[in-house]
This record gives C-alpha cells, sequence and structure tokens, in this order.
C-alpha cells in the first residue's frame, strides 16, 4: 500500500511549545513547507485566536459559547478548520507569485535543505532560454507543497466533566474531545499522542473513518507516538494495530533534554536508544504490519497488500547544531528531526511577549530549572523570571500560596474533595497544607514537601498567555514560559529563514561557545535528576529503593560505554572533548554509592558541571 508523496524537502519539524506559543505558528510557516504542532488542551484559547483570526482575515465569525452542547470538540474543528482553509489560500498566492528575488515562491525554495527540489530550483536559476525558464518555473509551483498543521494530546490531561455533580458520559472527557474535534476537521494530517498510552483515547480514535486507509489506501489523518524507547513503541503501537490503527511515525523524545514536560528515563540515553530503533525498525515495521493486518480483515475499506505502510522514525530534544542535526539524520538515519526551544527567539514563528523575549534572549543556566511546577507532578521546564512564577512565588510570600483555577484542565486530584480538583488550585494547597502537620513529618521532610506544595502553578491558563498578551486578547496573563536548558545557548532574535539556515549548516546563531554536544548535556542532566532523586531517599520523601539507583547508575554507564565505543563514528569535531566529558562523567557514577548517607544530604543535590 503506498502513499502519495506530499511531503515538502524540509527534514524537520517544529514540535508543540506550551499551548500559546505556538498555537498558530503554521499560520507563518507552513506556507514555506515547515510542519508545526498544536496544542488541543485549551479550548477557551482556542477559541479567542479563532476569533481573533476571523477578524484579521474578514471571515465570518460565530461564537461557540463554552456551555454550548459540545463545545470543546465544536471548537477545535471550527478553529483547525479555518487554519486550513487560510493557510490553503496562502500556499495558492506563494505557488502563483513570481520567481523572482524576495518573492514567496523563490524564498520557499531558498530555505530547503539540498534536495531534489532544492536542485530543480537551482536549474531555473541557470536557465537562460526563456520559454524553457518558464515551463520549468510552471512544472516547479506544483512542488511548493504546505506543512501539515498536526496536532498534540497529551493522554494524561484527559479531565472527566462534571455538570451538576454529575460524570458525563466518557466521550465528553477532555482529551476524548480533543480527538473528536481533530477527527471531524477537513486537516490531511497527523496527531500526535504525548505522555503515555490512554486506552480509552486510543479506541475511541478507531471509531473515526479518517483513520483507516480511503479507497486508495491512503490515511487522511495519520498517528503519531512520542515515545521514550522501543519498547513502548512496541507496546504502544501494537495496541493500536489490533484495534486496526496504523502508527505512522514514532517520536523518540529525550526524556530530560527537552522543553516543557520532561518525563525522565532510568538513565536511558538518546543515543543508545536511537541506535536500537535504527537496528530494530524492520523488525517494529513487520510485527506491527502483523498485527494490523489481522485487525483489518472484514472491515471496511480497501484490502490490505503484503507491504506495510509508511513508518517513520523522527527524534527531538536538546539538538542545537548543523552537525547533531545531520548525526540524526545520517548516522541514526531518522527521517526527520524536531526543533522547538530555539524558535522562541524567532518573533515569526513563537508567540512570545516582549518582556518575556528578552528574558529568553538573556537567559543563563540559573534562570531555567526543572520545577515542580505541574499539577500533573510531572518534572516541567520553567523560566524562573516569567510572571507565572513572579506571581507564584509572591502568593507564597504573602502567605496565600495557590492560584484561582479559570479553566480547569488539570482537576485530576480529589484527596479532599469528591469532585477532582487542581494541585496548583488554592483550595487544594490551603487544605494540603492545613493537613501537614498530622502527617508525621521530621522538619526536614516537612520543609521539602511543604515546598513541593506550593510550587505548583495554574500552566494550564498561564502557558497562553505568550498569545493571549502578544495579541492583547488578555493584557494581564501572568505568562509561563516553559523553555528547554538549549535555550540559554541562543541569544539572539532570529529571523525564520535565518533560523532555517543555522539548522542545515548555511549559518551559526548559537552564542554560547562553551555549549556542550547534546548527548554530553543530557547525560549531565541525568546525573542532576539522579543525584535529586537521591536526595529525596535519603530524607524519606521517596518511593525509590536502592534496586532504582543502581539500575540508574547501570543504564547510565552502559549509555557511556555505548558513546565511547561509537564515538569515531559520528564525532569529528572536539572528539577529545567529548570522551573527556564522558570520562568525567562516568568518573562521578562510578565512586557513588546509594546509601543514606550521616553527613548532610544537601550536598548530595550539588548539579554537576557539564
Amino acid at each position: 500500500m503506498t502513499e502519495p508523496i506530499t511531503r515538502s524537502g524540509h527534514t524537520f519539524h517544529i514540535p508543540v511549545m506550551g499551548t500559546g506559543f505556538s498555537i498558530d505558528t503554521a499560520m507563518r510557516v507552513a506556507k514555506y513547507g515547515v510542519s508545526t504542532v498544536i496544542s488541543l488542551v485549551d479550548d477557551v484559547l482556542i477559541e479567542q485566536m479563532r476569533k481573533y483570526h476571523c477578524e484579521n482575515s474578514g471571515t465570518p465569525y460565530e461564537e461557540i459559547g463554552r456551555r454550548d452542547e459540545d463545545a470543546r470538540a465544536r471548537r477545535i474543528t471550527a478553529y483547525l478548520d479555518l487554519l486550513d482553509g487560510l493557510i490553503r489560500k496562502q500556499v495558492q498566492t506563494l505557488q502563483a507569485s513570481p520567481f523572482e528575488e524576495g518573492s514567496d515562491i523563490s524564498r520557499y525554495f531558498e530555505m530547503l535543505p539540498e534536495s531534489p527540489q532544492k536542485s530543480a530550483y537551482h536549474q531555473i536559476l541557470a536557465a537562460d532560454d526563456p520559454t524553457e525558464k518558464t515551463r520549468m518555473q510552471n512544472d516547479l509551483r506544483s512542488l511548493a507543497v504546505p506543512g501539515t498543521i498536526d496536532v498534540n494530546i497529551m493522554t494524561k490531561i484527559d479531565r472527566d466533566i462534571y455538570v451538576k455533580g454529575e460524570k458525563s458520559a466518557p466521550e465528553f472527557a477532555d482529551a476524548m474531545s480533543g480527538l473528536r474535534g481533530y477527527a471531524n476537521s477537513k486537516l490531511n494530517s497527523a496527531i500526535i499522542f504525548s505522555a503515555g498510552m490512554n486506552q480509552r483515547l486510543y479506541t475511541y480514535a478507531s471509531t473515526f473513518a479518517d483513520f483507516s486507509p480511503d479507497e486508495n489506501g491512503v490515511l487522511k489523518k495519520k498517528i503519531i507516538l512520542k515515545v521514550s524507547d522501543l519498547r513502548s513503541a512496541m507496546i504502544q503501537g501494537k495496541f493500536l494495530a489490533k484495534r486496526g490503527l496504523w502508527v505512522s511515525e514514532f517520536r523518540i523524545e529525550s526524556g530530560l533534554n527537552c522543553g516543557g514536560h520532561a518525563f525522565a528515563t532510568k538513565g536511558l540515553l538518546m543515543g543508545p536508544i536511537m541506535e536500537e530503533f535504527k537496528q530494530r525498525k524492520d523488525e517494529l515495521q513487520q510485527t506491527l504490519h502483523t498485527t494490523y493486518c489481522k485487525a483489518r480483515k472484514g472491515a471496511s475499506g480497501p484490502a490490505i497488500d503484503d507491504a506495510p505502510l509508511d513508518m517513520r522514525i523522527t527524534a527531538q530534544g536538546g539538538i542545537g547544531t548543523a552537525l547533531e542535526n545531520d548525526l540524526l539524520l545520517q548516522y541514526y538515519r531518522l527521517d526527520g528531526t524536531g526543533w522547538a526551544t530555539p524558535f522562541l527567539l524567532v518573533p515569526e514563528v513563537a508567540n512570545v511577549d516582549e518582556n518575556h523575549l528578552k528574558m529568553l534572549q538573556d537567559a543563563k543556566e540559573q534562570d531555567v530549572h526543572l520545577s515542580a511546577a505541574s499539577p500533573l507532578s510531572t518534572p516541567f521546564w520553567s523560566l524562573n523570571r516569567s510572571a507565572s512564577e513572579e506571581v507564584r512565588r509572591q502568593r507564597v510570600q504573602d502567605g496565600k500560596p495557590g492560584s484561582p483555577c479559570p479553566k480547569g484542565y488539570l482537576v485530576l486530584n480529589s484527596e479532599f474533595t469528591d469532585i477532582p480538583i487542581c494541585l496548583a488550585s488554592r483550595a487544594y494547597q490551603k487544605r494540603k497544607i492545613e493537613h501537614l502537620p498530622e502527617e508525621g513529618y521530621t522538619p526536614e521532610q516537612l520543609e521539602f514537601v511543604k515546598e513541593n506544595i506550593v510550587a505548583k502553578a495554574c500552566i494550564c491558563n498561564d502557558l497562553a498567555g505568550g498569545a493571549t498578551v502578544k495579541f492583547g486578547i488578555d493584557e494581564k496573563a501572568t505568562t509561563s514560559v516553559c523553555c528547554g536548558p538549549n535555550i540559554t545557548n541562543f541569544s539572539k532574535i532570529a529571523t525564520f529563514q535565518e533560523m532555517v539556515s543555522h539548522i542545515y549548516g548555511r549559518l551559526s546563531l548559537l552564542t554560547n561557545p562553551e555549549r556542550p554536544h547534546m548527548f554530553i548535556r543530557e547525560l549531565s542532566l541525568y546525573m542532576d535528576d539522579l543525584r535529586k532523586e537521591f536526595m529525596e531517599f535519603t530524607l524519606d520523601v521517596s518511593t525509590r529503593d536502592p534496586k532504582f539507583f543502581q539500575e540508574f547508575r547501570e543504564n547510565m554507564l552502559s549509555g557511556i560505554e555505548y558513546y565511547r565505543t561509537q564515538v569515531a563514528e559520528f564525532i569529528d569535531e572536539k572528539r577529545q572533548h567529548f570522551l573527556d566529558d564522558l570520562d568525567s562523567i562516568r568518573s562521578t557514577l562510578e565512586q557513588m554509592t546509594f546509601e543514606k548517607p550521616q553527613t548532610d544530604v544537601a550536598q548530595i543535590c550539588q548539579p554537576i558541571e557539564s
């Protein structure tokens, strides 16, 4: 079964960035062939942005109220269809523009990496015969295809909906409604499922025809799984295949060297993970194909032939140079890479208001940390100086920790209430702090636990601030910024074209000459995470046991040995520096013991130098 080739020549995509930062990035870059991802968490923001773009494009707008029937799904469908229509018009205009300096169509092909499309463009520039040149230009216009408008659902954010104290049917839960909103849209793109398996959500996807092959064997809507390793890919892929759903792409993300939520592994590193995908991709594809064929037998649609559908493997998280980008594409044979955090310094791409843009531009190591801000209780990369963090700290200082809960997407805790509430809410934090004396903590434990409680911030509302402040929708919003640690290596405000040129090695935007290789940076982050986990273990505020730390260390040592044996294959520049960094981290790991010390536990948590 084959699918039509409609992909542009670009080898990178722009992943989801919070909710507001990339909510309409497609409007600015899709026409140039770059695929982007929209978060479907915040339908309030989605409706606000639909109104904004309707007004700016002269499109009639009819509000879908929050209490209207199936409002969340309908808001998402309406917004995605609006973007689809507006971008189609952009592409038509681009394809009709003249091939001349500064035109959209010339810009399209100039930004491409070396590719058949780029070669054809160069042939046009070199052509002398006017008639032949016009013919070549007309042939090339149809190759200026847009990037896809992909969407993301964090599977853990699947709040059940209560109406007058009664729980609504499962299909009205947040993730389920988000899936329905996307499935009912006109988009020909992909949905990314991230943050682990949601069985009811995956099963629900099989009820929508667009995820099944049409009469030509083509999938209108594809599924991408964001995964941490091959085992996860196999388990989730099989679950979906048994329901007649094909995974068109597995998107590997670094457990720690990323932006937003960080889903740390037990010391499993990107290099060895990608190596296993490289070695076993055919096995993965064939295994899922066999299961998929069994499930599709008797289903409506065309018969499944012997050849598996296309399956892409991509990766993202901490990539910072063209050499690293090429390493992933060439040595690990990936089909694409994802670049997010550096694009926060590109106003054409990401929605960041002027104040926070300056903070990002000036960000140093101490300004970005892996925080406890997320009510999901998953580590969350945060800009310390953001408006969200400033307001949160002020509330704590005033003795009134916690925030209002204006949107309620993360109301997942029912410790004190029958209907779940959010860990970042004032209602929860007040109750929880009042109950702490009853839980028998030592003074050290009490301080740690209380700090972890009040660290939670209203990110489901504050992550929209990048867009709502920038566009004047809510100028008083307290923006949260979820940049990854890679932001400290960039400090120049760049154009879209400049950042694309940086990715492809035509220029460099790096401003930190001491930046470690992405693999070394991930290793140092895992060292910090191991130290943090052990500190919590020594305080008896952790459920970990010594076996966890031994496995964590062995995984890291195994990864280090892998890098040492492979370094000649993929590191040319600063190879000795890379090896020295490996040796330094390995030496520290080998000296670590995991028995509760008698000394000050605060010393355990000191970050290592990368």
